[in-house]
């Protein structure tokens, strides 16, 4: 039995490609206006929340300042990646991924459980689980399957240009269209957060194994 399926494998490498562009053309598109307000509308500093740092061009895509580029960047992907998140949330309730892998359970809650977990977690023993995943492990992939992701689509949405008249409800829900701007880099820093977590963990518990596993799938007795 595979530990990872194939669906599982093909939505993870594509994802990552996904994630990558926009997260660096998304920072060219930042450069443009450095200024994340709240509500409907802001062009001031006096009225932003936060004056993000320019992103030097070996971070961003293109390499060079060009805001009409890195909107084509942003919107190729930007299509691959939704629907990829689509793909993988029915794969997951089909193949019960969700419910056998990533559910949790009340027991998993209580106080003790959850200390417990922190405490394995700092020993890097990352094996303690019932099932395939501990708790952190099914805590961190539900925040990003089940909301980090999905509010980049979201809010990716409610500030595209053309997209208000069809979407204004989503705008209004959001809080307004600059609120939505702001959520959408919240939620992208979350992400890089997470990538590095992830990426760092991954280092720690066997990186070669993992890469087999993500890439052929593995089995079940190396998990």
């Amino acid at each position: 039995m595979k530990r990872h399926v194939l669906s599982t494998r093909i939505w993870h490498w594509l994802n990552l490609l996904c994630v990558v562009v926009l997260f660096m053309s998304g920072l060219t598109i930042s450069n443009a206006h450095r200024l994340l307000y709240w509500g409907d509308w802001g062009f001031d500093r006096s009225q932003a929340w936060l004056e993000v740092p320019r992103f030097p061009d070996w971070m961003t895509i293109p390499g060079y300042y060009s805001l009409a580029v890195a909107r084509d960047w942003h919107i190729l992907m930007a299509w691959p990646f939704a629907l990829g998140l689509l793909f993988m949330w029915i794969a997951m309730l089909l193949n019960r991924h969700f419910k056998r892998d990533l559910r949790t359970t009340r027991k998993e809650w209580q106080p003790k459980a959850t200390w417990r977990d922190l405490v394995e977690h700092a020993k890097l023993n990352f094996d303690h689980g019932e099932g395939k995943y501990n708790f952190l492990q099914k805590l961190a992939y539900g925040l990003v399957l089940g909301v980090f992701l999905p509010m980049m689509v979201f809010t990716g949405i409610a500030i595209s240009p053309g997209m208000e008249p069809t979407f204004g409800w989503l705008v209004d829900l959001l809080g307004g269209r600059q609120s939505a701007r702001s959520l959408h880099f919240i939620f992208a820093f979350a992400i890089l957060g997470f990538f590095i977590v992830h990426v760092a963990l991954v280092l720690l518990s066997g990186p070669i194994g993992q890469m087999r596993a993500m890439i052929t799938g593995g089995s079940t007795h190396e998990a």
